[in-house]
């Protein structure tokens, strides 16, 4: 078993009284031994973080992988144009394109502090995409995308529900688990409106029957999707799920915006998460979730990126000042402040991905996913001290991802003084390039025939 000993950093605990304090952690194997403003035990490697702040990683709440080769392909569209564009060369993907696409995303991520993720896959070579995240060591629940109502569908998005279910179950019982748990399955029916009814009641009896396995989803993520939702099934999102019985804690449903009391009750009541896109939100002409009320209502709400294309960056930095933004332009200076946004990308995302006992805040006994932070340099100066400038404050409104210095996942370091260790960074970005022309050729000679 190997140990890790950090010294001297400025412990920002996430924990549930927000305690920060100067000190040491030491791990040993997956997990956090001790806490203490000092601690002399010898270990197997001891990082000094003098002047330095100590975090528990970012969890990423909703993510695909599988469109990180489509960074700027579709810029300055409105979302269904947008899916228009995107989806015609996400859905020609080959293994090796969808290897490298989650490669690029994973090694993006892992730089700028992402610990654990939350993927939605495309709809067929998935286990590229557990591949790729099982050689990175980044901590992921993923899943392949779910899409059986084929009425509303082009051709190249269309399978039965009967392959769907059984490619999911089966991609289920062989990645559920895997790398002593770092990989968790998540059901991802890509949208309501393209899933039918009997494979998402299927989908919640297996989630209920596997502990650990979620189910992944969109929900009023612009008003097209709100009007068709009531044409097809008389209800608005998130009343339709709870009418068939798909909401509950191991249900996460991505941007949230346009909801009505009706289905904030759903979600309080039933404990479903909701996962924040604020970059993508803005960038789609979307619209802004009412994420002070949502915290209100007791709903949990955790931050992610959505796909590279879709904001263009996969950088949680961006994504919480935005967060913080978007709320004080729409309830004034005092909304939305930076412990509250923090939380939501670190314990937020822990209670979506159902791991609150086990990641998102530095305490003894959890599993030691940590990031190491430099005093945030030009951008974040001047500092009096971590203390006296309130450092939370600081992260949120100031720092940028090139600060993040080293990162552990599972015990493991995975990046140390900005170089990857699992990955290779060179490779992955010219693995990438070849990647997306193979699709655009493939693309383009698709359509001259």
């Amino acid at each position: 078993m190997t140990s890790i000993l950090i010294k001297n950093g400025y412990l920002v605990t996430m924990d549930g009284v927000g305690n920060r304090q100067y000190g040491d952690i030491l791990i040993e194997g997956r997990h956090i031994e001790e806490i203490a403003p000092k601690i002399d035990a010898p270990a197997e490697k001891v990082i000094e973080a003098a002047n330095m702040v100590v975090l528990p990683g970012f969890v990423q709440s909703h993510i695909h992988l599988c469109q990180s080769l489509l960074r700027g392909q579709a810029d300055d569209q409105p979302l269904m144009e947008w899916l228009d564009t995107i989806t015609s060369l996400e859905f020609r993907h080959t293994p090796e394109t969808l290897y490298a696409s989650a490669r690029i995303g994973i090694a993006e991520m892992i730089k700028s502090g992402t610990t654990s993720v939350m993927d939605m896959g495309t709809l067929h070579h998935q286990d590229s995409i557990f591949t790729a995240i099982e050689e990175s060591g980044i901590r992921a629940q993923a899943g392949k995308a779910m899409m059986d109502l084929t009425e509303n569908l082009p051709p190249l998005l269309r399978e039965s529900t009967e392959d769907s279910l059984e490619e999911s179950l089966d991609l289920m019982r062989r990645w559920h688990g895997k790398a002593d748990g770092r990989i968790r399955y998540g059901f991802a029916p890509r949208w309501q409106l393209w899933n039918t009814t009997g494979l998402l009641k299927e989908i919640k009896q297996e989630a209920d029957a596997h502990p650990g396995v979620g189910i992944h989803g969109h929900a009023g993520e612009i008003e097209y999707e709100v009007e068709a939702m009531i044409a097809q099934t008389g209800m608005r999102n998130l009343v339709y799920l709870e009418s068939i019985g798909v909401v509950g804690p191991n249900v996460q449903m991505a941007h949230c915006i346009w909801l009505d009391d009706d289905e904030y009750r759903v979600m309080s009541e039933t404990g479903t998460h909701a996962m924040h896109c604020p970059c993508c939100n803005t960038k789609l002409g979307s619209g802004i979730a009412r994420v002070p009320e949502m915290l209100a209502r007791g709903i949990n709400v955790a931050l992610g990126s959505d796909g590279a294309p879709s904001n263009n960056n996969l950088d949680m930095f961006i994504e919480m000042r935005l967060a913080s933004l978007i709320q004080k332009y729409r309830l004034g200076a005092e909304a939305m402040p930076a412990e509250a946004v923090l939380r939501m990308a670190t314990m937020g995302g822990a209670k979506a991905i159902g791991m609150a006992d086990q990641i998102g805040s530095l305490e003894k006994g959890k599993i030691a996913d940590i990031i190491l932070l430099d005093d945030g340099g030009l951008s974040a100066s001047p500092l009096r001290s971590f203390e006296e400038d309130d450092i939370v404050k600081r992260l949120v409104s100031s720092y940028q991802s090139g600060s993040v210095r080293t990162s552990i996942i599972d015990g493991q370091v995975v990046m140390e003084d900005r170089q990857l260790l699992t990955m290779d960074e060179a490779e992955i970005i010219a693995d990438g390039k070849k990647a997306l022309a193979d699709l655009w050729a493939r693309k383009l000679a698709d359509e001259a025939h």
